[in-house]
């Protein structure tokens, strides 16, 4: 299959055409050096990445959502759930799923829209070996059923042999102004019992056990924090680095810039077919952003390994 690329309004992207033909594509297809389109599971069109190195990752145009990122090993650091689905009925549960424009419960569904939606591949390169992709998604009749505003958002993601970054831009298109909340609910593989996050201490927390209606106000004081069963918690103002431990013998860097917050996640015994097999360390911003017309908010998430 040949692809055309033309250009449109966006400054610095280059569009790819959406394909019908995606939904039934058997091969990959090559869209730049270390990119390629694929079929997924469900037949759901997926980005597949690679590096010189050996390392992978994937990413689902459903949802913009990365579901692997693997080392040149082929050990797998990211999670998805055994009751995850990809027939566009849900969302898909493990990975690296866009919560936006809204994080948690609120006035439109959980976790908002971004991860129900189908993304657009709207550039692809190769940076000095890193597989680079940006994904777009725009507001439609769907999303403003729910939430009545004009908005581009941008997703990039980069490749390399011991790393994953990502760098979200949402943009106000719209004439008036709107706020969101927005995270990256990252699931990494991880033994439960083994796994520990260093680097909250001193943190304000919203513990959300054991009512996650009522969260309860607080300070982290350990050193490391573990998840010894149901943890469910907000991090205000973490700082710009975490460190993972998962358990299974790698320690992995959080890094962001401009995500406010952290949150930790492990459901214990509500998921008891894989509670054990990972644990959620999500980059977030709780508090509501406000973004007047034309204005652009980014933040960027790396992931690295030693």
């Amino acid at each position: 299959m040949a692809f055309s690329v033309n250009t449109i309004s966006f400054p610095n992207f280059t569009r790819i055409n959406r394909y019908p033909a995606f939904a039934t594509m058997s091969n990959k297809t090559s869209i730049s050096s270390g990119v390629q389109l694929t079929q997924g599971h469900g037949n759901l069109p997926k980005l597949f990445l690679t590096s010189p190195s050996g390392s992978e990752a994937e990413i689902y145009l459903y949802g913009g959502c990365v579901t692997s990122w693997k080392l040149p090993t082929g050990k797998d650091l990211l999670f998805v759930r055994p009751d995850a689905v990809f027939n566009k009925k849900k969302p898909i549960s493990g990975g690296i799923p866009h919560c936006f424009p809204q994080f948690g419960p609120g006035s439109i569904q959980q976790h908002g829209f971004a991860r129900n939606m189908d993304w657009t591949v709207v550039d692809s390169e190769n940076v000095e070996g890193d597989a680079v992709v940006t994904l777009e998604l725009k507001d439609d009749s769907y999303s403003r059923a729910m939430w009545d505003f004009g908005f581009h958002a941008l997703f990039k993601v980069t490749l390399n042999s011991k790393s994953l970054s990502t760098e979200l831009k949402v943009k106000n298109t719209d004439s008036k102004a709107f706020s969101f909340t927005t995270a990256l609910h990252t699931y990494f593989s991880a033994s439960v019992t083994g796994a520990s996050v260093n680097g909250l201490k001193g943190c304000k927390t919203l513990n959300k056990d054991p009512d996650p209606k009522n969260p309860v106000e607080g300070t982290e004081e350990r050193d490391v924090v573990t998840f010894p069963g149901f943890v469910d918690c907000i991090y205000l103002g973490a700082p710009s680095e975490l460190q993972l431990d998962n358990g299974l013998g790698d320690l992995i860097s959080v890094k962001n810039t401009n995500w406010s917050d952290a949150v930790l996640w492990n459901p214990h015994l509500q998921m008891e077919a894989c509670y054990k097999d990972f644990v959620c360390v999500e980059n977030a911003q709780i508090e509501s952003v406000q973004l007047e017309p034309e204005q652009t908010w980014t933040a960027l998430q790396h992931l690295s390994i030693a």
